[in-house]
């Protein structure tokens, strides 16, 4: 099963990375790849490297790289539209939708040049707003299965029912998608035991952390990490702080942000690292923070969703609030409680390492490929 992986990387994420490797946009397309995929931003290589373990020929695209899409297509000779990237942003971070698809042509075209080069049985989209309808429609010439998957607000109608297939960590999302006449499945996230093997040994040097975005998709978690501030000891890392009122007490407490392999080793050396999920979450619990907190060895303080309980051993490998007051309560008894803190802590990353591995997501994800592939044929 031939699998072409198309994703987006964060603006911030892309535009740091190139500025501290000013030498990187001039080297060839694989190096350049090579180089993103290494730093274990997102989903890195996660999917395809164990794809191909099982047997498939899994290829990574960034579609949303500017000098990257750009050396792929002067290597390729493919033509696209160079206007399309003389816009005010260098690197965009989708989902961009309506009008402003109009600004990325060129990355599209760079795009389905590249899927029409490797004619994948599955396209598979990280992120569902990239490829308009009408690209997507292209492509079917040259793809067996279009797959998206999502964990973010939902684009609009038409989007969605450009797939085949949509894969989702929201379990609250797979009915509403079929309800559209959209095939939908429930199918988790991870994480990757390569971020230990380049992490190796973290001081925990950091009490308690809160590592993540805020944005207006966290609008009701920024007056708990408000009070937290006020409340208890802990530090912040991550995007967004920029947006917040001059006077929030997060300001002080604000360490930048952290990207990739940073990021993962904010949460390793910190005891305890508290989680909030976004507003579309709803009652599920879901992000990548689960599993990334956890499996790097910190004590993951997270908000109560309904099943949790199916993900983790609340109580025992993580620990789960209601309330601003009880988030606060809990980081100050575990960060007066350390041999807890670890146990809980060392349970948590048990659970992730035995449970919620990429290694294991992906001996999931080829069964309904393949189920779906098939669906296909009769």
């Amino acid at each position: 099963m031939k699998i072409a992986i198309v994703d987006t990387y964060y603006a911030a994420f892309l535009a740091a990375h190139y500025a501290a490797n000013p030498d990187l946009k001039a080297l060839p397309y694989a190096r350049q790849r090579d180089a993103l995929l290494d730093q274990c931003f997102g989903t890195s290589d996660f999917y395809s490297r164990h794809l191909n373990e099982l047997g498939c020929d899994a290829q990574d695209l960034i579609v949303n790289c500017v000098p990257l899409q750009k050396s792929w297509a002067r290597e390729s000779g493919a033509r696209y539209s160079p206007l399309a990237l003389r816009v005010p942003h260098r690197f965009f971070r989708l989902p961009w939708i309506g009008r402003r698809l109009a600004a990325l042509p060129g990355l599209v075209e760079i795009a389905v040049a590249q899927v029409q080069a490797l004619s994948p049985d599955v396209l598979y989209c990280q992120d569902l707003s990239f490829f308009p309808p009408e690209a997507l429609a292209r492509l079917r010439k040259h793809v067996r299965l279009v797959v998206g998957q999502i964990a973010c607000p939902l684009p609009p109608e038409p989007f969605l029912k450009s797939y085949d297939l949509i894969l989702t960590s929201f379990p609250h999302f797979v009915p509403r998608l079929r309800a559209l006449g959209v095939a939908s499945e429930y199918f988790r996230i991870g994480f990757d035991t390569r971020v230990l093997e380049k992490l190796g040994d973290a001081n925990k040097d950091i009490g308690a952390s809160f590592v993540g975005g805020i944005s207006r998709h966290h609008g009701k978690a920024i007056p708990v990490l408000e009070y937290l501030a006020r409340n208890t000891p802990i530090q912040f890392f991550g995007y967004g702080a920029d947006s917040l009122d001059q006077d929030s007490p997060i300001r002080a407490r604000h360490h930048g942000e952290v990207w990739g392999l940073d990021m993962y080793r904010a949460l390793a050396r910190s005891r305890v690292t508290l989680n909030r999920h976004i507003n579309v979450a709803e009652k599920n619990a879901n992000n990548m923070r689960l599993y990334e907190a956890t499996g790097v060895g910190a004590l993951l303080i997270t908000d109560r969703k309904d099943n949790l309980g199916e993900l983790f051993e609340v109580g025992k490998e993580v620990v789960a609030y209601s309330s601003p007051e009880e988030a606060a309560e809990l980081i100050r008894y575990y960060l007066d409680h350390l041999d807890e803190a670890r146990a809980i802590a060392h349970a948590g990353q048990a659970r992730t390492l035995r449970d919620h591995t990429y290694k294991r997501r992906m001996e999931e994800l080829v069964p309904i490929l393949e189920r779906h592939l098939e669906s296909k044929r009769t």
